[in-house]
């Protein structure tokens, strides 16, 4: 593991990391806030997966998580949002493809499976790469992200309810099968059957059977992706007749920007707290 930087804040540190992943095949860079009670016994850690055109380092400067987290004694971890080198594909003019938008799926097309197997990287390697260097509690695992990777944690959540005992979202692409900035993606890394794709939507993984406790969903009503892209009113449809809990608030005034993330990320870190002990 490469050290790129670490700075002390609240008591607790924050890192930024890179190490090179098998699963993706280049070096990956991701950051971890470790809390003071680190020091002395594993912690419960929390994922935070951005959103299209972000890095790990969107949430670590503009996200103020570190005061509060550092108080309940959470790890943070924000990893990258997709593969990244010159022999990665992309399409430069698109930034709801390649590079920045792997969308946390396994791809299976070409050019994009060889290095865009997200999924794995987050819910197998990545974990298993950061357990081993921080003291973390791995019984006590929450998940939540920010649009692109609110989709991403909710349907990890729902694929893996005995690994995550929370999951949150912050302006989620709830049906992205059907959503316009992100079934064109689903179709070139995952082909043109769209049965393939129910595995990377949170509403039709819930309609397949797939089951989470509850859900924490905060939306701006003046985020200009809340009609065509995001529509958490799709998911709340979705568990009607489930026993899937669902907390949806909607934020008169609020956009997609992080300064809306930042005005609920207290909400958030509470809410997983409450739920990992």
């Amino acid at each position: 593991m490469k050290v790129l930087s670490q700075n002390t804040a609240f008591g607790g540190m924050q890192g930024v990391f890179a190490h090179d992943s098998e699963a993706l095949k280049c070096e990956m860079t991701f950051a971890v806030f470790v809390p003071p009670q680190a020091i002395t016994e594993p912690r419960p850690v929390l994922w935070y997966l951005s959103g299209l055109t972000c890095t790990h380092a969107n949430v670590m400067e503009k996200g103020e998580y570190r005061r509060l987290a550092a108080e309940l004694g959470l790890i943070i971890v924000c990893p990258d949002t997709s593969p990244r080198g010159s022999d990665v594909a992309d399409e430069v003019t698109n930034w709801q493809m390649g590079k920045g938008a792997g969308f946390y799926l396994d791809a299976t097309e070409k050019p994009w499976a060889e290095h865009y197997q997200m999924y794995t990287y987050i819910t197998e390697e990545l974990p298993n790469f950061a357990s081993q260097h921080f003291r973390m509690d791995m019984t006590r695992q929450g998940i939540f992200g920010h649009s692109m990777g609110g989709h991403g944690a909710m349907t990890i959540a729902l694929k893996n309810p005995d690994r995550f005992k929370s999951c949150s979202a912050f302006a989620p692409i709830v049906e992205p099968s059907t959503a316009d900035w992100s079934a064109p993606a689903l179709e070139k890394y995952l082909g043109p059957d769209q049965a393939t794709w129910r595995q990377y939507d949170a509403c039709a993984l819930v309609k397949d059977g797939a089951r989470f406790p509850e859900f924490l969903i905060d939306q701006g009503t003046a985020d200009s992706f809340l009609e065509t892209g995001l529509r958490p009113k799709l998911f709340e449809e979705a568990i009607k007749g489930t026993d899937i809990g669902l907390t949806l608030r909607m934020h008169e005034r609020y956009d997609h920007s992080y300064y809306f993330i930042s005005t609920f990320m207290d909400d958030h870190l509470r809410w997983h707290a409450e739920r990992l002990g």
